[in-house]
């Protein structure tokens, strides 16, 4: 099982879009309406780009590191939630014996920090952030990488996703998807082969199922 991290294990996409805002007024960037739906689940290197901030490869990873800065402050200061059902689903799975990853484009620093917070590490038999891949999402290397780490080959792996370019990311992989509608809406995540409110609904038997177990 391939999770998302952001929006699918931890409740961190308020801490996140404050951290977009704090940069672009410390740099004096403008920022578009709907710019953080459209960019979540993505690499910071394929954002700023986007945005229209940065071009040079240097400068647009001093704008990404400084964007996770403010992230990292944000969390120590507010704290982070565990979305409904991921602890408990987590532990199922680990007590069947059933593989879990992260698959996440957040950085390694942040996954640490969090790590450290919540213990969540523990639940987990491999971790693979967006420092780990060239390409990120929707392009299907991290959940390729990750499966890869756990031995299981991408059509017997379930990817656990809320955003858009992780959706299309585990298509693409030719991996089955479980949407979780954290960051869309329910009814926008009908092309996953499972659609959910949270996790607090899923059990390792419906994932099973997924896969003709």
């Amino acid at each position: 099982m391939l999770f998302d991290w952001d929006g699918v294990v931890i409740d961190s996409s308020r801490e996140h879009e404050r951290a977009w805002e704090l940069l672009a007024e410390e740099r004096r960037l403008s920022l578009p309406e709907g710019h953080f739906k459209a960019g979540f689940g993505k690499k910071n290197e394929t954002i700023i780009p986007d945005l229209g901030w940065a071009q040079d490869p240097g400068t647009i990873q001093e704008l990404a590191e400084r964007k996770e800065e403010h992230y990292r402050r944000l969390v120590v200061a507010n704290g982070v939630g565990i979305l409904p059902g991921a602890t408990e689903l987590l532990r199922s799975l680990k007590g069947l014996g059933i593989p879990r990853s992260v698959a996440s484009s957040t950085p390694r620093a942040n996954l640490d920090a969090l790590f450290a917070a919540t213990g969540l590490d523990s639940l987990f038999d491999a971790v693979v952030c967006g420092d780990d891949v060239s390409r990120g999402k929707p392009d299907p290397e991290i959940f390729l990488e990750a499966s890869s780490r756990l031995g299981l080959r991408p059509g017997n792996s379930i990817v656990i996703e809320d955003a858009f370019a992780g959706i299309d990311a585990a298509r693409r992989g030719g991996m089955k998807v479980v949407g979780v509608a954290t960051t869309n809406p329910l009814e926008k995540l009908s092309g996953c082969d499972l659609a959910v409110a949270s996790l607090s609904e899923v059990t390792p038997g419906m994932l099973r199922a997924l896969l003709g177990k």
